[in-house]
């Protein structure tokens, strides 16, 4: 049961966000809300690293390299094929994660820098929400967006 619970958590997440992602071009990808703000493209890239990143804390080692997380804006967004075969891995990741852990497993403690002790249950539903915030983010700077 909760596999299937899962996987339609994440089929939403995928939907939901998509209408954001699916907006995303060469044109706008450089647009931020103001000065101060990362661009739509930094922002997209670090919705795929993060996914990535957080396999980590399932126990699944990745090859992805942090650009993003913790950093300044210098144009690591640009390369726009790059950060949809990221979200793309990340995606198959998640869907990797709910196959392959038991019931028993959601609750398992994991120590994360940001939340302190967690069960995994907790830290894939964070997984989504990060998705959807930086979703919104960037539909936001994309119709609102200061060049």
């Amino acid at each position: 049961m909760e596999k299937s619970l899962f996987k339609e958590l994440l089929a939403q997440n995928i939907q939901s966000c998509s209408y954001a992602f699916d907006a995303i071009t060469e044109e706008n990808s450089s647009s931020r809300l103001n000065e101060n703000t990362a661009s739509v493209g930094f922002i997209f890239r670090h919705v795929g690293e993060t996914m990535l990143l957080f396999g980590y804390f399932f126990g699944i080692p990745t090859d992805a390299t942090n650009t993003t997380m913790g950093k300044q804006d210098t144009g690591q967004g640009k390369d726009l094929c790059t950060s949809r075969e990221l979200l793309q891995k990340g995606y198959a990741l998640l869907e990797q994660i709910i196959t392959s852990t038991p019931t028993e497993g959601w609750f398992e403690p994991v120590e994360t820098p940001f939340f302190g002790t967690v069960s995994k249950a907790r830290l894939f539903s964070h997984i989504l929400y990060h998705n959807s915030y930086h979703a919104g983010q960037i539909a936001l700077t994309i119709k609102r967006a200061t060049e």
